[in-house]
């Protein structure tokens, strides 16, 4: 996900997109714990991904 992409996107779009993004971390953790996950890339592209939906909010507030 590029950073562009969530710059035009709502403030109510971005927190839908965050929380889905936390719920799919928390699975993949719960898949690493068990053994299950087989790319492990994952983990750290969804927290990446967070981050930057994060940012983006932030300088939307700041913007404003």
């Amino acid at each position: 996900m590029k950073a562009e992409e969530l710059k035009g996107k709502s403030k109510d779009e971005l927190k839908k997109m965050l929380l889905d993004m936390k719920k799919e971390q928390f699975n993949l953790r719960f898949k690493h714990s068990g053994g299950q996950l087989e790319n492990t890339a994952q983990m750290r592209k969804i927290r990446r991904d967070i981050a930057r939906v994060k940012t983006i909010m932030q300088q939307s507030e700041k913007a404003a």
